[in-house]
């Protein structure tokens, strides 16, 4: 199979989709790799370096797209990637269709197959190709947070830790899946006085045994998240639905009664966002002024830590594009229902149902389609 990986486009987005180790994995078995020129620079590996494990660079975006019968990439396809999307083509990335009714529309009216790596999901319901960026972005969470409550950052000039004789900054987590585990995690050790809250009662027994009651666990409900939201110097926001839309669990009014230069931090923006004042910022540009409160909304946190992303990514996604290249994608979904979890369009059809519930459009069941 011709498998192509194109440099990102997104705003401050330096990830990649391959590794070299992953392209001499492919080529090992009988497949072409087509890499872009400079699709790596931004993790830290060179075209060389592609090359020397079996890769071809290809020398714009318009011959990799072309050249693709399965194209890998890390993010969703933006406005002028859409030129390129065709019916023959399979696409597998982060897709966040729930929060993208156009590019939904797009690869419907272009008949892509699509396989999000969102929605991939074992037994357990565990994410294992969200995992991997879920830990970085809750890891960075409380780091980009801490820099936001910086006073020339627009925050109420508040040190996370304190020093002896002063207050820490009180750190409120909204979920503690993957995301909201790996940020509590840095928040305590930044220093903080960190409350997790979440509806799992297992999950808080987990992390209170953990922390041997150094975090304060909560059961998530709207009087609970209310109550630790007004206190609160910095909230993080890291609750998923997988492949539907993030529900809103901090309104407008609510921020409005929140300290003055508090700093929210949503980690499901890609799904939506789980503040109702949230809308999808870049790096570039990553925070904006709500009721006195800024908010960190950037769609890619992961993307500025590239090297660490890309290899953690690729370490998680390399089996599954092995096993679509090896034997087509129909058969490895059919083999696999983990991997039949992330297929989201085909054919001009939604397949995901929580995809075509956000969207209110049709769906056409899994099972319909890998017969």
């Amino acid at each position: 199979m011709k498998v192509a990986v194109p440099a990102e486009v997104k705003n401050n987005e330096f990830r990649v989709a391959i590794t070299p180790a992953g392209v001499h994995d492919l080529v090992a078995h009988g497949h072409e790799v087509f890499v872009e020129t400079g699709a790596g620079i931004g993790s830290s590996i060179t075209d060389e370096e592609y090359v020397a494990a079996g890769a071809v660079i290809t020398p714009d975006a318009d011959s990799t797209w072309a050249l693709a019968e399965l194209l890998v990439k890390v993010k969703e396809p933006v406005a002028s990637e859409y030129r390129q999307l065709r019916e023959d083509l399979l696409i597998f990335a982060y897709l966040h269709l729930a929060a993208e009714p156009r590019l939904t529309r797009e690869l419907l009216d272009r008949r892509v197959t699509a396989i999000a790596y969102e929605t991939v999901q074992l037994p357990s319901r565990a994410l294992p190709l969200l995992a991997p960026m879920s830990e970085v972005a809750g890891r960075l969470a409380p780091i980009v947070g801490a820099n936001a409550m910086l006073k020339p950052n627009g925050g109420p000039g508040l040190l996370v830790p304190g020093v002896p004789g002063t207050y820490p900054a009180r750190i409120v987590v909204l979920g503690g899946g993957v995301a909201g585990t790996s940020a509590v995690a840095v928040a305590v050790g930044l220093g903080a006085e960190v409350i997790v809250l979440d509806t799992n009662l297992q999950r808080l027994r987990e992390l209170d045994a953990l922390y041997a009651g150094r975090v304060r666990t909560v059961a998530s409900n709207g009087f609970e998240i209310e109550r630790a939201v007004i206190t609160a110097d910095m909230v993080i926001g890291s609750v998923l639905v997988p492949g539907a839309r993030a529900p809103k669990l901090v309104s407008n009014e609510l921020v409005s009664r929140m300290k003055p230069g508090s700093v929210l931090v949503d980690i499901a923006v890609d799904q939506g966002g789980c503040f109702e004042d949230s809308r999808p910022t870049t790096h570039a540009d990553p925070t904006f002024s709500v009721h006195g409160s800024l908010f960190y909304c950037v769609a890619n946190m992961p993307g500025a830590v590239p090297n660490t992303s890309t290899f953690a990514l690729t370490n998680a996604t390399m089996p599954y594009v092995r096993a679509v290249a090896n034997v087509g994608w129909k058969k490895a979904l059919s083999a696999d229902p983990c991997l039949a979890a992330g297929l989201s369009t085909h054919a001009g059809e939604v397949i995901s149902e929580p995809v075509a519930a956000a969207h209110e459009m049709p769906h056409r069941p899994l099972t319909e389609v890998l017969r």
